[in-house]
């Protein structure tokens, strides 16, 4: 086995390479002039399993061309198995036909990865984990939740609440729950289909002076964030936390986070930025190795 590392994931490549023991692929990757990718792989590939190791964040389009690239380079290549590890999985949030005339977009993303060469996709996280069943080749999608809640549990957290900030996502609380040790809960809110603008509304719980998480899968412009934020302080909650899988934190994000009331934002490395402060690498690593001795 090969980890190729993709130039949007390299040091996350490099970390688990390190931690599986195999060698690294470098990619010698530029932009012509006119906005084209060129990819080239440095080492020989063939008779190799290789895991291409490249997130799709924002500019998502470049990067899923990336991706595709290296993989067809691979397979041409005259690898064996190529392995797909793409942390944050661009336009799985289209995964079915809300207003009439979408596409699904997820599915078209699928079919686009198995015309590049790709046989197995690993993501984290993933907005939707049905989308995934539908692929026409294996994936599956990860939980780094456990590992942002111990994030906390090693920096002297005694037992927070977990909050998150829709029923939709009672299930990732849930799992922050097992490791935090504290309570959980859920905030309502409504998403309006054309114009995007979110209302937040008061769940069924008493943060009273408790130091409260809230997770989310991804979060892009925080919006729902600032309404979860303003919701918990007017409840009295001491100290509000935010812990994300995939930080987009697109334009100024971050900071009217932070200004809505917010401690901190940690968030992993699907999407390196400031806040990245859990690796995936321990998660994806171990999936690898159970891939590999299989």
């Amino acid at each position: 086995m090969r980890v190729i590392l993709g130039p949007s994931s390299k040091e996350l490549g490099q970390k688990i390479a390190a931690l599986v023991k195999v060698e690294e692929t470098l990619v010698t990757f530029k932009t012509f002039s006119d906005g084209e990718s060129y990819i080239r792989l440095e080492d020989p590939v063939k008779n190799e399993d290789v895991v291409i190791v490249e997130t799709t964040s924002p500019p998502q389009d470049k990067k899923l061309i990336n991706l595709v690239l290296i993989a067809d380079a691979a397979k041409r290549g005259g690898a064996r198995k190529v392995i797909a590890v793409v942390p944050y999985l661009a336009y799985s949030r289209q995964d079915r036909v809300f207003l009439n005339g979408e596409t699904v977009s997820i599915n078209v993303i699928a079919r686009m990865l198995m015309a590049s060469g790709i046989d197995k996709l690993i993501t984290v996280n993933v907005h939707s984990q049905e989308a995934l069943t539908s692929f026409p080749f294996p994936a599956e999608s990860l939980s780094a939740i456990p590992l942002l809640a111990e994030y906390f549990i090693k920096n002297g957290f005694e037992k927070p609440f977990a909050l998150a900030p829709d029923k939709g996502a009672k299930y990732i609380v849930e799992e922050a729950k097992k490791v935090l040790g504290g309570e959980c809960g859920y905030l309502e809110k409504q998403r309006d289909r054309y114009t995007g603008q979110v209302n937040v509304n008061e769940g069924s719980f008493n943060v009273k002076g408790e130091v409260v998480i809230v997770f989310d899968d991804i979060i892009s412009t925080g919006g729902t964030i600032m309404g979860a934020a303003k919701n918990l302080k007017n409840q009295g909650a001491k100290k509000v936390y935010v812990a994300c899988v995939h930080p987009l934190l697109i334009g100024d994000a971050k900071r009217r986070i932070l200004e809505s009331g917010v401690e901190e934002i940690i968030g992993t490395d699907s999407v390196p930025s400031c806040v990245s402060k859990v690796s995936l690498a321990p998660l994806i690593s171990g999936k690898l190795k159970e891939l590999d001795s299989g």
